[in-house]
């Protein structure tokens, strides 16, 4: 009973422990407002591909005398790379919350060439500015007591594995949160022919206050996509087909749901340092893999060394064609979601956690359900 007491309601940890990932997901939170959402999210990238690497080696070779099989990796990718300290719902969050205020209250401090509403630069870094620093910190703690209450109330509550990727969720929700609390419209009004219409920003038009209106808006475009050179629905659709398939052989290969990703974020890095044209596909490798979890599931064994191994040519082939369908839909998913949530506000909203978080949702509602032979990662 005095254990009970100790503990927070419904996230089902000790008052103590609780703390300390406020504190750290305080601190989480002011590291992406100071190096920036997307370099703090290139982090997760390296800390996740790490874990994972660790993971496919403690699996190859067995375990290891004096630690437990799988907890050194799973202490680095879960603790560390979707933890308090370079969890996208904390880290990324708090620097997409930092820029969300900086474009309101700092909008002088926009780099020369950024055509787009400054709270939507998402690869400044703040540096050490006190007030930009501690909204991004209390940003990170509301993402990570989003995830914390929502997977304890299916986990300890229900007694049920979570219907989705919380981390996800949270990572747009406190994104849209920003909006209405820094003073920007939480959709937006399309300039063009309805919310799907990028035409306005292949024809540059300029914002409607870009001319004689606020600061904040100077040289603005109408229309901003997400991404300048991934928004057309052809190319979207090939590299997330591209994207599937790799992220679901690397884990037929590996045993690794996670390794994609983090390749993937990692080569965001090259984005960052101004590399025209790279894709962003973490959303794209991370399902792709999970399609093949839920084909492997039907075939062979997902928790094998290399599952390649336990599914035959068949299971193979039939696990590399879900993980292109799984990556396609995901990649289209996430450009339908940046066309309606991105592309007419003022701030960043994920188009790759939109996307996550749905497709997850539905993978877990379908496994729920029987359709499917298991519910991924989740």
């Amino acid at each position: 009973m005095n254990e009970l007491l100790l503990q927070v309601p419904v996230i089902g940890v000790e008052i103590k422990l609780f703390l300390l990932l406020v504190i750290t997901a305080l601190a989480g939170g002011a590291f992406g407002a100071a190096i920036g959402a997307l370099p703090a999210f290139i982090f997760t990238g390296f800390v996740v591909f790490l874990g994972e690497g660790i993971g496919v080696l403690q699996r190859q070779i067995g375990a290891v005398e004096g630690i437990p099989a799988g907890e050194l990796a799973a202490g680095i990718t879960g603790v560390i790379g979707f933890g308090a300290i370079t969890g996208p719902h904390i880290a990324f969050a708090g620097g997409v919350a930092a820029s969300a205020y900086a474009g309101k209250k700092y909008p002088e401090m926009e780099p020369a060439g950024w055509d787009y509403h400054f709270g939507k630069n998402i690869l400044y870094a703040f540096g050490t500015k006190p007030d930009i620093l501690a909204v991004g910190a209390i940003f990170g703690l509301v993402g990570m007591l989003i995830t914390q209450v929502a997977n304890g109330v299916f986990i300890n509550v229900l007694g049920t594995t979570p219907p989705t990727d919380f981390i996800a969720v949270s990572v747009f929700a406190t994104a849209f949160l920003a909006r209405p609390v820094f003073g920007y419209p939480i959709v937006g009004k399309p300039a063009g022919d309805g919310f799907l219409d990028m035409s306005p920003f292949e024809r540059e038009e300029s914002h409607p206050e870009a001319e004689g209106g606020p600061e904040e808006h100077a040289g603005r475009l109408a229309t901003e996509p997400w991404l300048p050179h991934q928004y057309k629905w052809a190319n979207v659709a090939t590299i997330g087909l591209v994207g599937g398939v790799l992220g679901g052989y690397i884990y037929l290969q590996t045993g690794s749901i996670f390794m994609g990703y983090g390749i993937s974020a990692i080569s965001l890095l090259f984005l960052n340092l101004g590399v025209e044209k790279i894709p962003v596909t973490h959303h794209i490798t991370l399902l792709g893999s999970t399609g093949a979890v839920i084909a492997v599931g039907a075939y062979g064994d997902v928790g094998a060394v290399t599952p390649l191994a336990s599914v035959g040519t068949t299971g193979a082939l039939v696990a590399i064609v879900a993980a292109g369908v799984f990556g396609a839909a995901s990649g289209l998913l996430g450009e339908l979601t940046q066309r309606l949530f991105y592309s007419h506000s003022g701030t960043h909203v994920d188009p790759p956690a939109m996307a996550i978080a749905i497709m997850m949702l539905i993978v877990g509602i379908l496994a729920i359900l029987g359709v499917l032979p298991n519910a991924g990662y989740l």
